[in-house]
């Protein structure tokens, strides 16, 4: 397998996307980006869920099969290749249609599936990361709070306003003010011995990892975690502060503008937990 990405188009190799397509025209789709390692996908049936979270409400047709086992295919393809530790990302976009926003009545999606080496070992825990606060935020649309469609020119923007100021990521907060995120993660703060995240009711994606840090680390160490309307100023007194997405694992903070962290105890013990759940 090549170092560059490497892409199959509806279960075939190309490099060339079929026109027109609405994802490309609407952000009219769904994404999921998945690890690969040891020879297999992690955590899939946790991004399958979401997936077919997102068809359901976006109205598309049952195709989560189709999407498996495509997706499956291409896993096989990159073992039998003893492919190296790689970011998956599986992209469903309506597919063709006439000119309009109206989706057409017979809908064919496309599934692209693209294959990147990953380039580091994601086991090994990120150096603690420093934060910048973003100036754009999260647009509130309830409907669409949660799932991983195609429309993330927020967080491009976010991500753009994060190389600007040399940050290792940026925090995100809705239209009150309240935080959601990082541009590319869910934050994790340790208040007075409790575990809290951002409620993500009204923006934002519910992470497979912040799922599995809810669900199964933090109750390994005796913690709950607490969904909360959390502000900027809760932020700055966390006791600590980490966060978590499919490729970097949890990774722990260091600092957020004039605030700093120097212990990241839980963050490395959930670290730990994690590497050893290989779902």
């Amino acid at each position: 397998m090549p170092t560059q990405t490497a892409i199959w188009i509806d279960g075939r190799p190309g490099s060339e996307l079929p026109l027109p397509d609405r994802g490309l025209d609407f952000g009219d789709g769904l994404f999921e980006t998945l690890l690969f390692s040891a020879g297999r996908l992690m955590h899939v049936e946790r991004h399958m869920q979401r997936l077919e979270n997102g068809l359901e409400r976006l109205g598309f047709p049952a195709s989560l099969p189709q999407i498996t086992e495509q997706v499956t295919t291409v896993a096989t393809t990159l073992r039998s290749l003893a492919q190296v530790d790689s970011a998956l990302r599986v992209t469903i976009s309506r597919g063709p249609g006439p000119r309009g926003y109206a989706p057409p009545i017979t809908v064919r999606p496309r599934i692209v599936i693209s294959v990147a080496e990953l380039g580091y070992d994601w086991q090994q825990q990120h150096s603690p990361a420093h934060l910048a606060q973003a100036s754009i935020r999260w647009g509130t649309q309830p409907f669409l709070a949660g799932i991983k469609h195609l429309s993330r020119i927020e967080q491009v923007l976010a991500a753009r306003e994060r190389l600007a100021v040399k940050a290792d990521e940026i925090v995100m907060l809705d239209q009150a003010g309240t935080v959601v995120s990082v541009s590319a993660g869910n934050l994790f703060l340790l208040i007075g011995g409790q575990l809290h995240t951002p409620k993500l009711d009204s923006c934002g994606v519910t992470g497979t990892r912040r799922q599995l840090v809810m669900e199964r680390l933090a109750p390994a160490l005796g913690l709950h975690t607490q969904e909360s309307r959390l502000s900027v100023a809760q932020l700055e007194a966390a006791d600590e502060v980490f966060y978590s997405n499919a490729l970097v694992g949890l990774r722990p903070v260091c600092s957020f503008g004039e605030r700093q962290w120097q212990r990241h105890e839980l963050c490395q013990s959930l670290h730990r937990q994690y590497c050893l759940h290989y779902e």
